[in-house]
């Protein structure tokens, strides 16, 4: 059963038509990219899986149940975490407070308990405190733990924010160009933590990126959206031969000299 399956997905701003009846399938335990020129309508379908628009058709199946408008927290809570293209981190917070923030879905504690604290209350709150260590130690931040977000170097605030969606414990984790600003051993080290949250956490990956060596060095499945259609969908290599995906990028003139 695929983990995620949308069916004739459709998002509409007025007169635009922003995705048009997409099909999408993510199998489980893969790394997966949705590429396309800008305005192609991918962050517009990233916000449409992860209930920040609600579709005007279509659904939307997560691990077998309709999550088709539900509110962001309804679907993070069932196992959907992402980042975000433009860096959305709590900037005056620690690196660590960041992340004890993202665990908030997982743990189970009122208002009363908060305050009263009881054995169960501290007994959570060292458990989230030891399962943020091993993220920050997993993404390379365990040594800035105690620094103000706002300080980091700009590839450090992407791996806080990828660490803070992992510690919602998701199944599927969605980013939203993650390496963009990044310098060459920035990404290569990026890729190398993209795949590990596969290999080690059992964690689907879907990307939106423009870097095409990202998306050709570490996709198993690529998909292709131009003005809110899929145009085309299969292996980077696939992809890569097709027609309408250089049209889309290069031009008609240059599509057909590629053909």
């Amino acid at each position: 059963m695929p983990l995620l399956e949308a069916k004739g997905v459709m998002k509409r701003f007025g007169g635009l038509i922003a995705v048009q009846k997409v099909d999408y399938c993510i199998e489980p335990h893969t790394i997966n990219a949705i590429i396309g020129p800008n305005g192609a309508g991918k962050t517009t379908f990233f916000n449409l899986m992860t209930g920040i628009y609600t579709p005007d058709e279509g659904t939307i199946i997560f691990d077998g149940k309709d999550i088709t408008g539900l509110k962001p927290n309804k679907i993070n809570c069932a196992g959907i975490a992402r980042t975000f293209q433009n860096i959305r981190l709590f900037g005056a917070m620690t690196v660590i407070e960041n992340c004890l923030v993202g665990m908030h879905p997982r743990l189970h504690i009122d208002w009363v308990q908060a305050i009263v604290r009881p054995p169960s209350f501290s007994k959570q709150e060292r458990e989230a405190q030891r399962r943020v260590e091993e993220l920050l130690d997993f993404v390379g931040l365990r040594d800035k733990a105690n620094e103000v977000a706002k300080n980091l170097p700009y590839g450090d605030q992407r791996r806080l924010e990828i660490a803070r969606a992992l510690a919602s414990d998701p199944k599927l984790l969605l980013l939203d160009e993650p390496t963009a600003g990044m310098n060459p051993q920035e990404t290569v080290a990026a890729m190398q933590l993209f795949r590990a949250v596969r290999d080690e956490f059992g964690i689907t990956v879907l990307l939106i990126e423009h870097d095409m060596r990202v998306v050709m060095g570490i996709s198993e499945r690529v998909t292709v959206l131009d003005y809110g259609q899929k145009i085309a969908e299969g292996s980077p290599d696939e992809v890569r031969r097709n027609p309408r995906v250089i049209e889309a990028y290069l031009g008609r003139g240059s599509a057909a000299s590629h053909v």
